[in-house]
């Protein structure tokens, strides 16, 4: 396997990461944030991501037991609350979109749980993500060179 060093051009990376940055900030709950990209990296198969976000989750005080059954979070129903498990699957509609759009069934219950702009900043959260994922598997950078 080829590991291509250098990921973006500076101005583009400072983008990505002022996206990621301010959408956290505005959903305003760090350990949630940090369960959506978690779940959207182990979609998209980011060993980096899941490697940084799995620490910094720790940092933010998720729980070893949500963080062990995120992979299940839909069969763990007693593990994730209901506005948890609304962003958990807007946040796999979103990354995943082979059928098409987001269901209005899953975009409508994830409403019911954040406000409008809540619900602006974690989807721009799940975007960010998937952009972060992209990159990363596409220049094949393994895990373990975030620190905290």
């Amino acid at each position: 396997m080829t590991t291509r060093t250098r990921l973006l051009d500076p101005a583009v990376g400072g983008a990505m990461s002022a996206l990621s940055k301010v959408a956290k900030q505005g959903l305003g709950d760090p350990a949630l944030a940090e369960l959506v990209v978690i779940r959207a990296s182990q979609v998209n198969h980011c060993a980096f991501c899941l490697d940084m976000h799995l620490a910094i989750a720790r940092e933010h005080g998720v729980s070893e037991k949500q963080l062990g059954l995120l992979a299940a979070w839909e069969e763990a129903e007693k593990v994730f609350d209901e506005r948890e498990r609304a962003a958990l699957a807007l946040t796999e509609a979103v990354t995943v979109l082979t059928a098409g759009f987001v269901p209005d069934e899953v975009y409508e219950n994830a409403a019911k749980h954040f406000d409008e702009a809540r619900l602006a900043h974690l989807i721009g959260l799940i975007v960010a993500i998937n952009n972060w994922n992209r990159v990363m598997v596409g220049r094949r950078i393994p895990p373990g060179g975030y620190t905290p």
